[in-house]
């Protein structure tokens, strides 16, 4: 288990619309919940939603099997790993998440301030 059943901002059985929705209301910079990836798949379990700027990011997050470790998005070299999803949700309400817009190739970052509850 992830250490991500108790925690407020696990939103269990949301999907990808519900969460985007759920935050574009907070309306809030930093406004945050995690839910399972769409995709069912053992190696992106979670999804991290987050709200800056008027726009939603989902960021995946990725179960690295060869060390029991999670990280955030597509693989890289020196990336962050962590040893639960919690501590990622941890880390990033200290240190700034960098947002990546695809879209418009632009960079953004913000801390997890604001926890949202989907009902």
């Amino acid at each position: 288990d992830a250490g991500v059943h108790s925690k407020a901002w696990y939103a269990a059985t949301c999907d990808r619309k519900t969460a985007e929705d759920a935050l574009y209301q907070s309306n809030k910079d930093g406004s945050f919940l995690i839910r399972k990836s769409s995709g069912q798949d053992s190696r992106q379990p979670y999804t991290l939603v987050v709200f800056y700027n008027r726009r939603v990011y989902n960021i995946p997050i990725r179960f690295i099997e060869s060390t029991g470790q999670y990280a955030l998005g597509r693989e890289k070299s020196g990336e962050e790993r962590f040893d639960s999803v919690a501590e990622i949700v941890e880390n990033h309400q200290r240190t700034s998440l960098v947002l990546i817009d695809s879209q418009n190739n632009t960079k953004d970052s913000t801390k997890l301030k604001h926890i949202v509850r989907v009902s």
